[in-house]
């Protein structure tokens, strides 16, 4: 725990939970995401990582997409996992929730032999991944009606 801050893997009900009520506020509420699009069929097998405060109220929620999952996120390539549905509550922004984050998706694809990371990024977010080493390729495309560009980063063993 870092600043009253953990960052760990999601797990049971209660967490996944929290990290659904996370995306819920900051995806559905706050950027106007339709629930069908923001809750789909890979929530059950993505590896979720969850950011709480020392008193445990749910701060930020990531998740990770690895093999087949991520195939059509990732140019087909099995060594590549995809991190997505990153999210840090409004009251949290700022404070390095979103990095730690990022941080544990890696370190979760690095246990799972991974090779590298994708992750499809809004626009607004482009510097914010680029500081923790992504690099953006390919052209701007439409995600929920969000700009996005997609990015890579390789992952040291």
């Amino acid at each position: 725990m870092t600043g009253g801050l953990t960052v760990r893997q999601a797990v049971g009900e209660e967490d996944r939970a929290a990290c659904f009520a996370v995306r819920r506020e900051v995806f559905v509420e706050e950027q106007g995401v339709p629930p069908e699009l923001e809750y789909d069929a890979y929530d059950a097998t993505a590896v979720h990582v969850l950011a709480v405060r020392a008193d445990g109220v749910p701060l930020g929620t990531g998740r990770l997409l690895y093999g087949a999952d991520a195939i059509a996120k990732t140019g087909a390539d099995a060594a590549v996992g995809s991190l997505g549905r990153l999210a840090v509550t409004r009251a949290a922004r700022g404070l390095g929730v979103g990095a730690a984050l990022v941080g544990a998706v890696e370190e979760a694809a690095r246990e799972r032999g991974l090779g590298a990371v994708d992750l499809h990024a809004q626009t607004q977010a482009l510097g914010f991944y680029e500081r923790l080493g992504y690099v953006a390729y390919g052209p701007e495309f439409p995600d929920a009606g969000m700009p996005h560009r997609a990015m890579r980063k390789a992952l040291r063993v």
